[in-house]
């Protein structure tokens, strides 16, 4: 392959050598965030079939961090292809790097669910996604250094922008297959076992990949310094045992990537998660607006990359940082509003008071959800923040259990540990008499039908009086003969109360389950939801566009892979990819959604600091005079 970069290209268009470069480089990555990224799409699916033995709550915040656990890792992938890199070539680094995540994603479309072989599911399920994080970590700066080494001066930000858009694509790409296979199969078989197929498709993207990435050419940059023996031998210990390169390392992560990391997975990631799991939106509603808003937004990476090239990488990237500093607490509120309503409407004019004896209120910091509440107050709260609900604390008198005031009902709340065997049932009442007191004050809680068995018909009809039930009437309704066997299975019945029968009459009662929140398809305004989604990509898009040319021109060729992967991935594997469970995490500790907000925009402050005040502007470096 040509030295492409050899010449100026300020004013030249780009030749079609030099768009043969992006375009090889730019598919392959596409495919290997599909496959990192079909697992956070999926978040709620995996959490079901692989952590099913924990509630709700706990199983969404576990998928979370199994999906982080990928990213935890990326530094580390980052060191060993980086290396790898630097002394064999970028070519045959990211080749490696498309195989071990094909073949990941691959398996975890057929691995068993916990169901089928216990604690071994979730413990390979997150094996593999260590792997994809090892993968990733080699990935973004092969690709980056790539096309950077053959980009001429004075349009590296451009090129580069096109490496940008690969995250963004591939996420979309994830749920345009995710979305066909819901359309196809409908709602209740995908949950079942259609999620698999998008993991499995991705073996027939790796063929792909793998065939685009033979294809290439190795980097004329990195083969020039290889035939004058110029390559570095440790190129680890000389991007990071070497102060004068370590503190730019450091620099690119505190006052770039640590900042571009929390915006753009607060705009791609958690607001997707904030739409489902905290707004209740449809999964599959949810997933379309957030492709619509790829769509409008994701040309933007590419604008900004090209602007960058006239007016510097800083500007366009701190920019970026304030705007969404300013407005991610509006823009969040009016994703609720739209979202749903009701709970917006119900928040603004229900708020809960609790009353608890002091110091029966702990701090509720529970990122792994794994802490169990005892005290009566702490469960009343935890209770209220799973469901939204703000609320007020206030001090009781010593020695008696905290209750929970909302509207004009009061509803006691229980010490798990002085309630014994018995904390379950009381549980059960306390979240009973609780949803009831939230759904008369306006908040979109619905309850399902419930499935009594003719041997249970008169105790639920005399433990809820407010379904205004007779017997008689409910026996004379129409009823299914189901077997006993299945009851007991079903944890309908034990096998005590089937009194030796082979099959029991079972009613359908309406309105007599359990309560869910939820947000009714027909107040969902589309239009506005799209519309502030897109402000969202449009600020990943400033902060993100330019990054891999500032990256880039940090560092010298014989150790430029190592040097920019390690703060890449540190900022986005970890700073990035605990933002959605950290973010989740301290709003439920808080009792106010958008508590977690703070996350995001704590570390945009620090990184938009520490940038303006140390961070050099690199548009006018030629990396090809650096080394």
């Amino acid at each position: 392959m040509a030295n492409v970069a050899a010449a100026s290209g300020a004013a030249r268009p780009m030749t079609g050598e030099e768009k043969k470069v992006i375009f090889a480089s730019s598919l392959g990555t596409v495919f290997e965030w599909y496959d990192f990224y079909l697992y956070g799409s999926l978040a709620i699916y995996i959490g079901a079939n692989f952590f099913s033995q924990y509630p709700e709550t706990t199983r969404n915040i576990f998928a979370l961090l199994a999906f982080a656990a990928g990213f935890l890792v990326r530094p580390f992938g980052a060191l060993v292809f980086g290396r790898l890199g630097d002394i064999v070539g970028r070519k045959y680094t990211f080749l490696v790097t498309i195989l071990i995540m094909g073949v990941s994603t691959f398996l975890v479309g057929v691995l068993p669910s916990a169901s089928q072989i216990g604690i071994a599911a979730p413990i390979i399920l997150i094996a593999l996604r260590m792997l994809q994080g090892l993968a990733l970590g080699g990935e973004y700066g092969g690709a980056a250094t790539y096309v950077a080494e053959h980009a001429p001066n004075g349009r590296r930000g451009y090129y580069t922008s096109w490496i940008q858009t690969t995250a963004t694509l591939g996420l979309f790409l994830s749920l345009v297959v995710i979305l066909g296979v819901q359309f196809a199969l409908g709602k209740e078989a995908f949950a079942a076992w259609g999620w698999r197929i998008p993991f499995l498709v991705s073996v027939l993207l790796l063929g792909v990949s793998v065939w685009i990435r033979l294809k290439m050419n190795e980097s004329p940059a990195f083969k020039k310094m290889k035939e004058e023996g110029k390559t570095s031998k440790a190129p680890l210990s000389e991007a990071f045992g070497q102060w004068k390169n370590a503190k730019i390392a450091l620099l690119a992560l505190v006052g770039a990537v640590i900042g571009q990391a929390v915006v753009w997975y607060t705009g791609q990631f958690y607001a997707l998660f904030f739409l489902q799991s905290i707004l209740k939106v449809d999964g599959q509603s949810a997933n379309i607006m957030v492709a619509a808003a790829l769509i409008l937004g994701t040309s933007f990476f590419v604008i900004f990359g090209w602007l960058s090239d006239k007016i510097g990488r800083k500007p366009i990237i701190m920019a970026g940082l304030v705007l969404a500093m300013l407005t991610y607490f509006p823009l969040f509120k009016a994703l609720t509003w739209a979202g749903n309503p009701a709970l917006a409407q119900a928040q603004s004019t229900v708020r809960a008071t609790v009353t608890a004896a002091p110091g029966d209120c702990k701090f509720q910091f529970n990122p792994t959800g794994t802490a169990k509440f005892t005290t009566s107050c702490d469960i009343a709260t935890s209770f209220l923040t799973r469901n939204s609900v703000p609320y007020d604390v206030v001090a009781g008198t010593a020695g008696q259990p905290a209750s929970v005031k909302i509207g004009d009902a009061t509803i006691a709340s229980y010490d798990a540990i002085a309630a014994g065997a018995d904390a379950a049932a009381q549980d059960k009442a306390f979240q009973k008499q609780v949803n009831i007191a939230l759904h008369d004050g306006g908040y979109p809680l619905v309850r399902g039908a419930a499935q009594v068995p003719d041997a249970k018909l008169d105790a639920f009809i005399a433990a809820n009086p407010e379904l205004g039930l007779n017997a008689e009437a409910v026996r004379a309704t129409d009823k299914k003969m189901v077997a006993t066997d299945k009851l007991v299975a079903d944890k309908l019945l034990t096998s005590s109360e089937t009194g030796g029968a082979a099959e029991m009459a079972v009613y359908t009662i309406a309105g007599g389950g359990a309560f869910s929140m939820v947000a009714d398809p027909a107040a969902v305004n589309w239009i506005v939801i799209i519309a502030v989604l897109t402000v969202l990509v449009i600020y990943v898009t400033m902060v993100y566009g330019p990054i891999a040319a500032l990256l880039v021109e940090l560092f010298p060729t014989r150790i430029r892979y190592s040097g920019m992967s390690l703060p890449y991935h540190i900022g986005n594997g970890w700073f990035g990819g605990l933002l959605p469970a950290t973010a989740f995490a301290m709003s439920a500790a808080k009792g106010d959604i958008y508590y977690g907000l703070w996350y995001p925009i704590i570390f945009a402050g620090i990184t938009l600091v520490v940038g303006l005040l140390f961070l050099p502007e690199t548009k006018d470096r030629d990396i090809h005079a650096m080394d």
